[in-house]
């Protein structure tokens, strides 16, 4: 196992584990009716494809389920998933009318967190699911890209830059989530005018992400000549820069009697930081 799996490995471990031991997992298994099992509605995989349930399905017919599945108690006879919605699917197909589950207790930040790292360890996410995922824990949990890194045992810059996929228009995003074009295309098409006409034209002429970089390296657009500033002002920008951190831009109108001042950050954490100490 490499370095990233075991960080991996780890993380879902600590969320999946019991609170207290190994023996009130025993406690907390049971056989759960299938039907009092709901789907977890912020589960981070939306997609699960008819021929990989069918195959899952006649596994299950001819094993069962060797895994149970993790769930959580909602209501007194209603039990949410946090792992195993595939093999909860495969066994509606095969009819069976109960699963063995452990229930844990978990709030809901937790439960998506372990779905999500479930789902990375095993591969299950598209870029896209895998990208409003780490979207969705970064905006509702509180948490910084250093501790999603930690926690999934993924960079920050992988982490940042699959986030960036869901700047993309919804068509291409649905090219992605169907495996028409790679993630590699995908990024090279961020920022791009014309991005969906060129996604069209990677799925009909089948470009490699190569021919697609050199493509769009055509049809980005050109930024406008930069005027020439002031000494005084680039001397101001410099000094605000270096007093808070950030690159700092100072702009006036054609009067010079008004004008404004932008300030540029690399990442959330940044723009946490600033928010915070502006309203000081």
């Amino acid at each position: 196992m490499n370095k990233e799996n075991s960080k991996l490995g780890r993380g879902l471990s600590s969320l999946l584990s019991s609170k207290k031991n190994n023996e009130q997992d025993s406690k907390t298994f049971k056989k759960i009716n299938i039907s009092s099992i709901i789907a977890n509605s912020d589960q981070p995989r939306k997609r699960f494809g008819k021929e990989e349930i069918e195959d899952l399905a006649a596994s299950i017919k001819s094993q069962g389920i060797l895994q149970p599945i993790v769930v959580r108690q909602k209501e007194e006879n209603a039990f949410e998933i946090i792992a195993g919605e595939r093999r909860w699917r495969a066994a509606q197909v095969v009819g069976l009318h109960e699963v063995p589950a452990i229930i844990k207790e978990m709030n809901d930040d937790e439960a998506i967190q372990a779905a999500l790292i479930e789902n990375i360890q095993r591969e299950n996410l598209n870029p896209v699911e895998e990208a409003k995922a780490y979207q969705k824990i970064l905006k509702d949990s509180g948490v910084t890209y250093e501790n999603l890194s930690s926690l999934i045992g993924k960079s920050r810059s992988h982490i940042s830059n699959t986030i960036r996929l869901l700047e993309l228009d919804e068509t291409i995003l649905n090219y992605v989530e169907e495996g028409k074009i790679s993630m590699g295309h995908a990024r090279a098409l961020i920022g791009v005018p014309n991005a969906t006409e060129l996604a069209k034209d990677i799925i009909n002429k089948k470009l490699s992400v190569r021919e697609i970089e050199k493509n769009t390296s055509n049809h980005k657009t050109k930024k406008p000549k930069k005027n020439l500033k002031d000494p005084n002002i680039l001397n101001l920008e410099k000094e605000l820069s270096e007093k808070i951190g950030l690159k700092t831009s100072i702009y006036f109108n054609d009067q010079g009697s008004s004008g404004s001042i932008t300030l540029y950050y690399s990442d959330l954490d940044q723009l946490d930081d600033l928010m915070k100490r502006l309203k000081k």
